[in-house]
Protein backbone atom coordinates (compact mmCIF):
# COMPACT_ATOMS: atom_id res chain seq x y z
CA UNK A 1 0.00 0.00 0.00
CA UNK A 2 2.96 2.63 1.26
CA UNK A 3 4.93 1.83 -2.00
CA UNK A 4 2.04 1.99 -4.53
CA UNK A 5 1.49 5.46 -2.75
CA UNK A 6 5.07 6.43 -3.42
CA UNK A 7 5.10 5.08 -7.43
CA UNK A 8 1.65 7.15 -7.46
CA UNK A 9 3.37 10.44 -6.63
CA UNK A 10 6.50 9.50 -9.36
CA UNK A 11 3.60 8.74 -11.69
CA UNK A 12 2.05 11.95 -11.11
CA UNK A 13 5.63 14.08 -11.30
CA UNK A 14 5.55 15.25 -7.73
CA UNK A 15 8.31 12.56 -7.15
CA UNK A 16 11.52 11.11 -9.44
CA UNK A 17 12.15 7.51 -9.74
CA UNK A 18 16.24 8.50 -8.90
CA UNK A 19 14.65 10.46 -5.50
CA UNK A 20 12.60 7.64 -4.37
CA UNK A 21 15.25 4.76 -5.09
CA UNK A 22 17.76 6.84 -3.17
CA UNK A 23 15.32 6.95 -0.07
CA UNK A 24 14.26 3.47 0.07
CA UNK A 25 18.13 2.60 0.21
CA UNK A 26 18.21 4.82 3.13
CA UNK A 27 15.04 3.55 4.65
CA UNK A 28 16.92 -0.06 4.41
CA UNK A 29 20.22 1.33 6.14
CA UNK A 30 18.56 3.34 8.96
CA UNK A 31 15.19 1.95 9.36
CA UNK A 32 14.08 5.76 9.55
CA UNK A 33 10.10 5.95 7.90
CA UNK A 34 10.22 6.08 3.78
CA UNK A 35 7.96 9.62 3.97
CA UNK A 36 10.41 11.38 6.72
CA UNK A 37 13.23 10.68 4.74
CA UNK A 38 11.85 12.39 1.56
CA UNK A 39 10.52 15.12 3.48
CA UNK A 40 13.98 15.81 5.49
CA UNK A 41 15.86 15.87 2.12
CA UNK A 42 13.45 18.29 0.59
CA UNK A 43 11.47 15.84 -2.25
CA UNK A 44 8.34 15.89 -0.81
CA UNK A 45 6.28 18.12 1.48
CA UNK A 46 3.75 17.24 3.96
CA UNK A 47 0.73 18.31 2.72
CA UNK A 48 1.28 16.76 -1.19
CA UNK A 49 1.86 13.57 0.94
CA UNK A 50 -1.04 14.07 2.81
CA UNK A 51 -3.23 14.63 0.14
CA UNK A 52 -2.26 12.36 -1.96
CA UNK A 53 -3.07 9.71 1.03
CA UNK A 54 -6.12 11.23 1.64
CA UNK A 55 -7.20 10.54 -1.87
CA UNK A 56 -6.04 7.11 -2.05
CA UNK A 57 -8.10 6.61 1.52
CA UNK A 58 -10.66 8.62 0.44
CA UNK A 59 -11.15 10.81 3.93
CA UNK A 60 -11.48 14.14 3.76
CA UNK A 61 -8.49 16.67 3.78
CA UNK A 62 -8.33 19.66 5.44
CA UNK A 63 -5.49 22.48 5.13
CA UNK A 64 -6.40 24.74 7.77
CA UNK A 65 -7.84 25.02 10.66
CA UNK A 66 -7.63 28.61 12.31
CA UNK A 67 -11.35 28.99 12.38
CA UNK A 68 -12.42 25.60 13.69
CA UNK A 69 -14.28 25.40 16.87
CA UNK A 70 -13.47 22.61 18.73
CA UNK A 71 -16.35 20.26 20.25
CA UNK A 72 -16.68 21.19 23.62
CA UNK A 73 -17.42 16.95 24.35
CA UNK A 74 -13.14 16.40 22.87
CA UNK A 75 -12.31 19.28 25.20
CA UNK A 76 -13.89 17.95 28.49
CA UNK A 77 -12.86 14.21 27.86
CA UNK A 78 -9.88 14.14 26.15
CA UNK A 79 -6.50 15.16 28.47
CA UNK A 80 -4.78 17.48 27.04
CA UNK A 81 -1.61 15.33 27.14
CA UNK A 82 -3.30 12.58 24.89
CA UNK A 83 -4.00 14.75 22.23
CA UNK A 84 -0.57 16.45 21.83
CA UNK A 85 1.22 13.02 22.12
CA UNK A 86 -1.22 11.47 19.45
CA UNK A 87 -1.42 14.58 17.09
CA UNK A 88 -5.84 14.33 17.24
CA UNK A 89 -7.82 17.37 17.81
CA UNK A 90 -11.72 17.32 16.60
CA UNK A 91 -13.22 19.75 13.97
CA UNK A 92 -16.71 18.98 13.97
CA UNK A 93 -19.39 16.99 15.79
CA UNK A 94 -22.09 15.55 13.65
CA UNK A 95 -25.17 12.97 14.17
CA UNK A 96 -23.39 11.75 17.13
CA UNK A 97 -19.89 11.36 15.80
CA UNK A 98 -16.85 13.40 15.66
CA UNK A 99 -14.86 14.14 13.18
CA UNK A 100 -11.04 14.14 13.78
CA UNK A 101 -8.06 15.80 12.08
CA UNK A 102 -4.84 13.40 12.21
CA UNK A 103 -1.79 13.72 10.18
CA UNK A 104 -1.39 9.73 10.34
CA UNK A 105 -4.36 8.11 9.38
CA UNK A 106 -2.93 4.61 8.85
CA UNK A 107 -2.30 4.72 12.76
CA UNK A 108 -5.35 3.29 14.08
CA UNK A 109 -5.08 2.41 17.57
CA UNK A 110 -4.82 6.13 18.86
CA UNK A 111 -8.51 6.38 17.14
CA UNK A 112 -10.00 3.49 18.84
CA UNK A 113 -8.53 4.97 22.65
CA UNK A 114 -10.04 7.99 21.40
CA UNK A 115 -13.71 6.19 20.48
CA UNK A 116 -13.18 4.72 24.02
CA UNK A 117 -12.33 8.15 25.69
CA UNK A 118 -15.27 10.62 23.88
CA UNK A 119 -18.02 7.62 23.97
CA UNK A 120 -18.81 7.79 20.01
CA UNK A 121 -18.00 7.17 16.97
CA UNK A 122 -14.70 9.12 15.34
CA UNK A 123 -14.13 10.04 11.84
CA UNK A 124 -11.22 10.93 10.90
CA UNK A 125 -10.17 13.51 8.11
CA UNK A 126 -6.56 14.30 7.35
CA UNK A 127 -4.52 17.43 7.51
CA UNK A 128 -0.96 18.74 7.97
CA UNK A 129 0.86 18.28 11.85
CA UNK A 130 1.33 22.26 12.08
CA UNK A 131 -2.41 22.90 11.78
CA UNK A 132 -3.26 20.36 14.52
CA UNK A 133 -0.54 21.59 16.63
CA UNK A 134 -1.72 25.26 16.47
CA UNK A 135 -5.65 23.89 16.83
CA UNK A 136 -4.47 22.00 20.21
CA UNK A 137 -2.65 24.85 21.61
CA UNK A 138 -5.67 27.11 20.92
CA UNK A 139 -7.92 25.07 22.10
CA UNK A 140 -6.60 24.24 25.49
CA UNK A 141 -5.15 26.98 26.28
CA UNK A 142 -8.36 28.25 26.72
CA UNK A 143 -9.18 25.36 29.59
CA UNK A 144 -7.27 24.56 32.65
CA UNK A 145 -7.81 21.09 31.35
CA UNK A 146 -4.44 20.39 31.75
CA UNK A 147 -3.87 22.43 35.45
CA UNK A 148 -6.70 20.00 36.08
CA UNK A 149 -4.83 16.98 35.62
CA UNK A 150 -1.59 18.46 37.37
CA UNK A 151 -4.02 19.64 40.42
CA UNK A 152 -6.33 16.40 40.78
CA UNK A 153 -6.44 15.31 43.99
CA UNK A 154 -5.23 18.18 46.04
CA UNK A 155 -7.50 19.79 48.92
CA UNK A 156 -7.91 23.49 49.75
CA UNK A 157 -6.41 23.21 53.19
CA UNK A 158 -2.84 21.62 51.55
CA UNK A 159 -2.60 24.35 48.62
CA UNK A 160 -0.45 26.67 50.96
CA UNK A 161 1.69 24.41 52.80
CA UNK A 162 2.86 22.85 49.56
CA UNK A 163 4.44 25.61 48.17
CA UNK A 164 7.75 25.90 50.86
CA UNK A 165 9.53 23.09 49.55
CA UNK A 166 13.06 24.28 47.68
CA UNK A 167 16.37 23.06 46.31
CA UNK A 168 19.43 25.34 45.26
CA UNK A 169 18.44 24.73 41.82
CA UNK A 170 16.30 22.28 40.89
CA UNK A 171 15.54 20.41 37.50
CA UNK A 172 12.33 21.85 36.08
CA UNK A 173 12.31 18.50 33.87
CA UNK A 174 11.68 16.29 37.28
CA UNK A 175 7.86 16.38 38.04
CA UNK A 176 7.33 12.96 38.93
CA UNK A 177 7.12 13.27 43.16
CA UNK A 178 6.89 16.49 43.56
CA UNK A 179 3.83 18.34 45.08
CA UNK A 180 1.05 19.47 42.68
CA UNK A 181 2.22 22.92 42.83
CA UNK A 182 5.73 22.59 42.42
CA UNK A 183 4.78 20.35 39.61
CA UNK A 184 2.63 23.19 38.30
CA UNK A 185 5.19 25.97 38.60
CA UNK A 186 7.96 23.40 37.07
CA UNK A 187 5.62 22.21 34.20
CA UNK A 188 5.12 26.06 33.30
CA UNK A 189 8.65 26.84 33.48
CA UNK A 190 9.62 24.09 31.50
CA UNK A 191 6.64 24.45 28.64
CA UNK A 192 8.64 28.22 28.34
CA UNK A 193 12.41 26.98 27.84
CA UNK A 194 10.87 24.22 25.42
CA UNK A 195 9.20 27.02 23.16
CA UNK A 196 12.37 29.36 23.79
CA UNK A 197 10.03 31.95 25.44
CA UNK A 198 12.22 34.63 26.91
CA UNK A 199 9.54 35.61 29.68
CA UNK A 200 6.94 34.29 31.48
CA UNK A 201 3.93 36.05 32.69
CA UNK A 202 1.36 35.30 35.57
CA UNK A 203 -1.43 37.79 35.23
CA UNK A 204 -3.93 37.52 38.01
CA UNK A 205 -7.44 38.69 36.85
CA UNK A 206 -10.97 38.65 38.82
CA UNK A 207 -11.65 34.99 37.91
CA UNK A 208 -8.26 33.54 37.20
CA UNK A 209 -4.64 33.53 36.86
CA UNK A 210 -3.25 33.50 32.93
CA UNK A 211 -0.23 32.09 32.09
CA UNK A 212 1.59 33.56 29.34
CA UNK A 213 4.60 33.49 27.07
CA UNK A 214 7.07 36.12 25.29
CA UNK A 215 7.74 33.76 22.04
CA UNK A 216 10.48 35.88 19.59
CA UNK A 217 9.01 39.24 20.89
CA UNK A 218 4.79 38.91 21.14
CA UNK A 219 3.15 37.47 24.42
CA UNK A 220 0.98 34.60 23.35
CA UNK A 221 -1.66 33.19 26.28
CA UNK A 222 -1.24 30.00 27.47
CA UNK A 223 -2.62 28.09 30.65
CA UNK A 224 -5.41 29.29 32.76
CA UNK A 225 -4.60 29.23 36.50
CA UNK A 226 -7.60 28.38 38.76
CA UNK A 227 -7.72 31.39 41.28
CA UNK A 228 -8.08 29.31 44.37
CA UNK A 229 -4.12 28.10 43.65
CA UNK A 230 -3.38 31.94 42.65
CA UNK A 231 -1.73 32.09 46.22
CA UNK A 232 -0.10 29.02 46.83
CA UNK A 233 1.95 29.41 43.11
CA UNK A 234 2.49 33.13 43.87
CA UNK A 235 4.35 31.75 47.38
CA UNK A 236 5.87 29.40 45.47
CA UNK A 237 7.87 31.89 43.01
CA UNK A 238 8.59 33.79 45.96
CA UNK A 239 9.89 31.06 47.60
CA UNK A 240 12.38 30.02 44.51
CA UNK A 241 13.32 33.66 43.93
CA UNK A 242 14.50 33.80 47.78
CA UNK A 243 11.66 37.11 48.34
CA UNK A 244 9.30 38.23 51.30
CA UNK A 245 6.17 35.51 51.16
CA UNK A 246 4.52 37.47 53.71
CA UNK A 247 5.47 41.37 51.41
CA UNK A 248 1.68 41.61 49.42
CA UNK A 249 1.88 45.30 48.90
CA UNK A 250 5.00 46.05 47.31
CA UNK A 251 7.14 45.28 44.24
CA UNK A 252 9.90 42.97 44.71
CA UNK A 253 12.52 41.58 42.55
CA UNK A 254 14.44 37.72 43.14
CA UNK A 255 16.54 35.63 41.43
CA UNK A 256 16.95 32.11 40.88
CA UNK A 257 18.74 29.42 38.53
CA UNK A 258 16.88 26.31 37.24
CA UNK A 259 18.34 22.91 34.91
CA UNK A 260 16.54 21.78 32.37
CA UNK A 261 18.95 18.37 31.80
CA UNK A 262 22.01 20.01 31.80
CA UNK A 263 21.54 23.19 31.00
CA UNK A 264 21.20 25.79 33.61
CA UNK A 265 19.23 28.92 33.09
CA UNK A 266 18.96 31.79 35.43
CA UNK A 267 15.69 33.44 36.45
CA UNK A 268 15.16 36.76 37.53
CA UNK A 269 11.62 37.76 39.12
CA UNK A 270 9.78 40.60 39.48
CA UNK A 271 6.44 41.28 41.54
CA UNK A 272 4.00 43.55 41.09
CA UNK A 273 0.50 44.10 43.74
CA UNK A 274 -2.58 44.73 41.33
CA UNK A 275 -6.13 45.00 41.96
CA UNK A 276 -6.42 41.13 41.20
CA UNK A 277 -3.37 39.69 43.43
CA UNK A 278 0.24 39.74 42.27
CA UNK A 279 1.43 39.55 39.31
CA UNK A 280 4.84 37.93 38.44
CA UNK A 281 6.85 38.71 35.24
CA UNK A 282 10.21 35.85 34.89
CA UNK A 283 13.33 37.00 32.58
CA UNK A 284 14.96 33.66 31.60
CA UNK A 285 18.44 33.85 30.77
CA UNK A 286 20.18 30.77 29.13
CA UNK A 287 23.38 30.60 30.85
CA UNK A 288 24.36 28.46 28.32
CA UNK A 289 23.51 30.35 25.17
CA UNK A 290 26.21 30.50 22.76
CA UNK A 291 27.71 33.75 21.65
CA UNK A 292 26.71 35.02 18.17
CA UNK A 293 29.27 36.05 15.79
CA UNK A 294 29.45 39.89 13.55
CA UNK A 295 28.20 37.50 10.75
CA UNK A 296 25.44 35.79 12.07
CA UNK A 297 23.06 38.78 13.28
CA UNK A 298 21.36 39.78 10.21
CA UNK A 299 24.13 42.50 9.43
CA UNK A 300 24.54 42.52 5.31
CA UNK A 301 28.07 43.06 3.83
CA UNK A 302 27.60 46.92 4.00
CA UNK A 303 26.51 47.04 7.35
CA UNK A 304 29.26 44.79 8.60
CA UNK A 305 31.98 46.36 6.53
CA UNK A 306 30.75 49.42 8.69
CA UNK A 307 30.54 47.64 12.03
CA UNK A 308 34.47 46.59 11.69
CA UNK A 309 35.70 49.75 10.99
CA UNK A 310 34.04 51.18 13.90
CA UNK A 311 35.11 48.39 16.05
CA UNK A 312 38.62 49.33 14.79
CA UNK A 313 38.20 52.58 16.36
CA UNK A 314 41.04 53.46 18.77
CA UNK A 315 39.29 55.43 20.97
CA UNK A 316 35.31 57.44 20.87
CA UNK A 317 31.81 55.85 21.89
CA UNK A 318 29.86 53.79 19.90
CA UNK A 319 26.16 53.88 20.85
CA UNK A 320 23.99 50.78 20.32
CA UNK A 321 20.02 52.43 20.12
CA UNK A 322 16.80 50.70 20.44
CA UNK A 323 13.99 49.69 22.92
CA UNK A 324 14.14 46.97 25.68
CA UNK A 325 13.94 43.38 24.19
CA UNK A 326 15.38 44.52 20.79
CA UNK A 327 18.84 43.02 20.70
CA UNK A 328 21.27 45.58 21.91
CA UNK A 329 23.35 43.50 24.40
CA UNK A 330 23.69 40.82 21.88
CA UNK A 331 25.17 43.29 19.43
CA UNK A 332 27.67 44.59 22.20
CA UNK A 333 28.90 40.60 22.80
CA UNK A 334 29.42 40.03 19.12
CA UNK A 335 31.24 43.25 18.50
CA UNK A 336 33.52 42.83 21.86
CA UNK A 337 34.04 38.90 20.54
CA UNK A 338 36.05 40.31 17.03
CA UNK A 339 38.50 42.41 19.36
CA UNK A 340 41.61 40.88 20.41
CA UNK A 341 41.53 40.38 24.19
CA UNK A 342 45.74 38.99 24.11
CA UNK A 343 46.56 42.92 23.18
CA UNK A 344 43.75 44.60 24.66
CA UNK A 345 42.38 45.10 28.29
CA UNK A 346 38.64 44.81 28.11
CA UNK A 347 36.07 45.44 30.79
CA UNK A 348 32.18 45.77 30.96
CA UNK A 349 29.97 46.97 33.61
CA UNK A 350 26.35 45.57 33.11
CA UNK A 351 22.79 45.14 34.65
CA UNK A 352 22.56 42.11 34.60
CA UNK A 353 25.88 40.10 33.10
CA UNK A 354 23.58 38.09 30.54
CA UNK A 355 27.13 36.28 29.02
CA UNK A 356 29.98 35.00 30.53
CA UNK A 357 32.97 35.85 28.25
CA UNK A 358 36.53 34.43 28.60
CA UNK A 359 39.38 36.61 29.18
CA UNK A 360 37.08 39.78 29.31
CA UNK A 361 36.32 41.31 33.18
CA UNK A 362 32.54 41.77 33.85
CA UNK A 363 31.09 43.97 36.66
CA UNK A 364 27.76 43.68 38.21
CA UNK A 365 26.04 46.55 38.96
CA UNK A 366 25.14 46.89 42.36
CA UNK A 367 22.59 49.77 43.58
CA UNK A 368 22.49 48.70 47.30
CA UNK A 369 26.11 48.54 47.32
CA UNK A 370 26.87 51.46 46.05
CA UNK A 371 28.22 50.31 42.71
CA UNK A 372 25.92 52.47 40.34
CA UNK A 373 27.44 52.31 36.35
CA UNK A 374 28.91 56.14 37.09
CA UNK A 375 30.76 54.51 40.29
CA UNK A 376 31.71 51.52 38.59
CA UNK A 377 33.14 53.37 35.45
CA UNK A 378 35.05 55.98 37.44
CA UNK A 379 36.87 52.88 38.98
CA UNK A 380 37.25 51.40 35.51
CA UNK A 381 39.57 54.28 34.59
CA UNK A 382 42.18 53.65 37.00
CA UNK A 383 42.06 49.88 35.72
CA UNK A 384 44.34 50.81 32.22
CA UNK A 385 41.66 49.84 29.77
CA UNK A 386 41.76 49.82 26.41
CA UNK A 387 37.87 49.08 25.69
CA UNK A 388 35.15 49.75 28.21
CA UNK A 389 31.23 48.23 27.46
CA UNK A 390 29.07 50.16 29.82
CA UNK A 391 25.49 48.34 30.01
CA UNK A 392 23.43 51.69 29.61
CA UNK A 393 23.88 55.33 29.83
CA UNK A 394 20.98 56.53 31.70
CA UNK A 395 21.79 59.43 33.84
CA UNK A 396 24.04 62.56 32.97
CA UNK A 397 26.80 61.69 35.48
CA UNK A 398 27.69 58.37 33.64
CA UNK A 399 27.04 60.36 30.05
CA UNK A 400 29.61 62.64 30.90
CA UNK A 401 32.18 60.05 32.42
CA UNK A 402 31.99 57.85 29.47
CA UNK A 403 32.61 60.95 27.09
CA UNK A 404 35.74 61.53 29.13
CA UNK A 405 36.99 58.23 28.58
CA UNK A 406 36.34 58.31 25.08
CA UNK A 407 38.10 61.44 24.96
CA UNK A 408 41.30 60.26 26.81
CA UNK A 409 42.07 57.70 24.16
CA UNK A 410 39.44 54.58 25.55
CA UNK A 411 36.73 52.99 23.25
CA UNK A 412 33.76 52.70 24.70
CA UNK A 413 30.55 50.83 23.88
CA UNK A 414 27.31 51.32 25.32
CA UNK A 415 23.60 51.50 24.76
CA UNK A 416 20.65 54.49 24.95
CA UNK A 417 17.21 53.89 24.69
CA UNK A 418 16.16 56.18 21.44
CA UNK A 419 14.13 55.61 18.38
CA UNK A 420 16.76 55.57 15.70
CA UNK A 421 20.51 56.06 15.47
CA UNK A 422 20.41 60.18 15.26
CA UNK A 423 18.25 60.66 18.07
CA UNK A 424 21.10 59.13 20.44
CA UNK A 425 23.00 62.46 19.55
CA UNK A 426 20.37 64.81 20.73
CA UNK A 427 19.66 62.74 23.85
CA UNK A 428 23.41 62.71 24.53
CA UNK A 429 22.87 66.43 24.86
CA UNK A 430 19.54 66.25 26.74
CA UNK A 431 22.29 64.17 29.20
CA UNK A 432 23.60 67.71 29.90
CA UNK A 433 26.64 66.55 27.68
CA UNK A 434 27.70 69.35 25.82
CA UNK A 435 27.79 69.53 21.89
CA UNK A 436 31.55 70.30 21.04
CA UNK A 437 31.80 66.82 24.06
CA UNK A 438 29.76 64.68 21.64
CA UNK A 439 30.80 65.65 18.51
CA UNK A 440 34.50 65.09 19.36
CA UNK A 441 33.75 61.78 21.27
CA UNK A 442 31.01 59.96 19.09
CA UNK A 443 31.93 57.68 16.00
CA UNK A 444 29.25 56.10 15.44
CA UNK A 445 25.57 54.74 16.35
CA UNK A 446 23.78 51.64 15.63
CA UNK A 447 20.05 51.32 15.58
CA UNK A 448 18.28 48.15 15.45
CA UNK A 449 15.34 46.20 15.59
CA UNK A 450 14.53 42.38 16.36
CA UNK A 451 12.06 41.18 13.52
CA UNK A 452 10.58 37.29 13.17
CA UNK A 453 12.07 35.22 10.30
CA UNK A 454 10.04 32.97 8.13
CA UNK A 455 10.20 29.54 9.18
CA UNK A 456 12.40 27.22 6.78
CA UNK A 457 10.50 24.54 7.56
CA UNK A 458 7.31 25.57 6.12
CA UNK A 459 8.36 28.90 3.88
CA UNK A 460 6.64 29.16 0.36
CA UNK A 461 6.99 31.53 -2.30
CA UNK A 462 3.41 33.80 -3.20
CA UNK A 463 3.67 36.09 -6.11
CA UNK A 464 3.80 39.34 -4.85
CA UNK A 465 0.83 42.67 -5.63
CA UNK A 466 1.26 45.69 -7.19
CA UNK A 467 0.89 47.21 -3.77
CA UNK A 468 3.06 44.64 -2.19
CA UNK A 469 6.00 45.85 -4.97
CA UNK A 470 4.58 49.57 -3.92
CA UNK A 471 5.69 49.44 -0.19
CA UNK A 472 8.59 47.58 -1.16
CA UNK A 473 9.35 50.30 -3.69
CA UNK A 474 11.16 47.61 -6.18
CA UNK A 475 10.49 45.93 -9.30
CA UNK A 476 9.54 41.99 -9.76
CA UNK A 477 13.50 41.56 -11.29
CA UNK A 478 14.47 42.91 -7.48
CA UNK A 479 12.97 39.67 -5.88
CA UNK A 480 14.50 36.76 -4.94
CA UNK A 481 13.39 34.87 -7.97
CA UNK A 482 10.86 37.05 -8.30
CA UNK A 483 8.93 35.98 -5.40
CA UNK A 484 8.21 37.30 -1.82
CA UNK A 485 7.62 34.13 1.00
CA UNK A 486 5.58 33.37 3.79
CA UNK A 487 5.35 30.37 6.23
CA UNK A 488 2.65 28.67 6.29
CA UNK A 489 2.46 27.28 9.79
CA UNK A 490 4.00 24.14 10.89
CA UNK A 491 5.30 22.00 14.15
CA UNK A 492 8.77 24.01 14.57
CA UNK A 493 7.36 27.50 14.41
CA UNK A 494 3.96 26.29 16.21
CA UNK A 495 1.79 27.21 13.20
CA UNK A 496 2.76 30.80 13.28
CA UNK A 497 4.94 30.81 9.99
CA UNK A 498 7.90 32.20 11.59
CA UNK A 499 10.60 30.95 13.89
CA UNK A 500 13.38 32.66 15.68
CA UNK A 501 14.46 36.55 14.63
CA UNK A 502 17.29 38.71 12.87
CA UNK A 503 17.96 41.87 13.60
CA UNK A 504 17.26 45.10 11.65
CA UNK A 505 20.24 47.63 11.47
CA UNK A 506 20.74 51.49 10.89
CA UNK A 507 24.31 52.60 11.17
CA UNK A 508 24.94 56.29 11.36
CA UNK A 509 28.95 56.90 10.90
CA UNK A 510 29.79 60.51 12.43
CA UNK A 511 31.84 62.67 9.83
CA UNK A 512 32.44 65.89 9.77
CA UNK A 513 28.96 66.89 8.22
CA UNK A 514 27.31 65.33 10.91
CA UNK A 515 30.00 66.87 13.60
CA UNK A 516 29.21 70.48 12.77
CA UNK A 517 25.60 69.35 13.04
CA UNK A 518 25.69 68.16 15.96
CA UNK A 519 28.04 71.00 17.27
CA UNK A 520 24.69 73.55 15.88
CA UNK A 521 22.59 71.57 17.77
CA UNK A 522 20.45 70.73 14.76
CA UNK A 523 17.47 68.27 15.09
CA UNK A 524 17.54 64.32 15.02
CA UNK A 525 15.01 64.74 12.25
CA UNK A 526 17.76 66.94 10.18
CA UNK A 527 20.57 65.11 10.98
CA UNK A 528 19.04 61.98 9.93
CA UNK A 529 18.14 63.57 6.46
CA UNK A 530 21.39 64.47 5.94
CA UNK A 531 23.12 61.43 5.91
CA UNK A 532 20.18 59.54 4.33
CA UNK A 533 20.26 62.25 1.21
CA UNK A 534 24.07 62.04 0.94
CA UNK A 535 24.04 58.19 0.87
CA UNK A 536 25.67 57.68 3.78
CA UNK A 537 22.54 56.05 6.45
CA UNK A 538 20.42 53.43 5.44
CA UNK A 539 17.19 53.41 7.82
CA UNK A 540 15.86 50.56 9.64
CA UNK A 541 12.73 50.14 7.22
CA UNK A 542 15.12 50.51 3.97
CA UNK A 543 17.10 47.21 5.68
CA UNK A 544 13.67 45.72 6.54
CA UNK A 545 12.91 46.05 3.11
CA UNK A 546 16.08 44.37 1.88
CA UNK A 547 15.52 41.46 3.87
CA UNK A 548 11.92 40.83 2.82
CA UNK A 549 13.27 40.68 -0.89
CA UNK A 550 15.80 38.03 -0.04
CA UNK A 551 13.03 36.15 1.99
CA UNK A 552 14.38 36.50 4.66
CA UNK A 553 11.21 38.02 6.46
CA UNK A 554 7.41 39.73 6.22
CA UNK A 555 6.21 43.30 5.06
CA UNK A 556 4.49 43.01 8.01
CA UNK A 557 6.74 41.92 10.38
CA UNK A 558 9.41 44.81 8.99
CA UNK A 559 6.50 47.49 9.41
CA UNK A 560 5.41 46.14 12.64
CA UNK A 561 9.22 47.24 14.07
CA UNK A 562 9.93 50.28 11.98
CA UNK A 563 8.68 54.00 11.10
CA UNK A 564 7.92 55.37 8.03
CA UNK A 565 10.44 57.11 6.39
CA UNK A 566 9.84 61.18 6.57
CA UNK A 567 12.06 63.46 5.31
Amino acid sequence: MKLSLFDDLVREGHLEEAQLEECLVEERETGEPLDRILRHKGYLTETVLLEMLAKRLRIPYIDDLEKVEVPSVFLERVPAQFARNYNLIAVDQQNGSLRVATCDPLDIHPMDDLAALVGCMVEPVVCPRGEITASINRAYQRTSTDVDELLEGLEDDEILGLAAEIEESEDVLDVANKAPIIKLMNTIMFEALKIRASDIHLQPFADRMQVRYRIDGILYDSKTIPKKVQDALTSRVKVMGKMDIAERRLPQDGRTSVKVGDSEVDVRISSVPTSAGERIVFRLLDKSARLYELKEIGLNQHNLDLMEKLIACSHGIILVTGPTGSGKTTTLYASLGQIDSEESNIITIEDPIEYNLDSISQIQVSNKKGLTFAAGLRSLLRQDPDVMMVGEIRDPETANISVQAANTGHLVFSTLHTNDSAGAVTRMVDLGVEPYLVSSSLVGVIAQRLVRVICERCKVGYEPSANDLKELGCGRDELHKGMLYRGEGCDACLGRGLYDRTALYEIMMVNETIRDQIINRTSASIIKQIAVESGHLRTLRMDGCEKVKQGVTTIEEVYRVTQMDIF
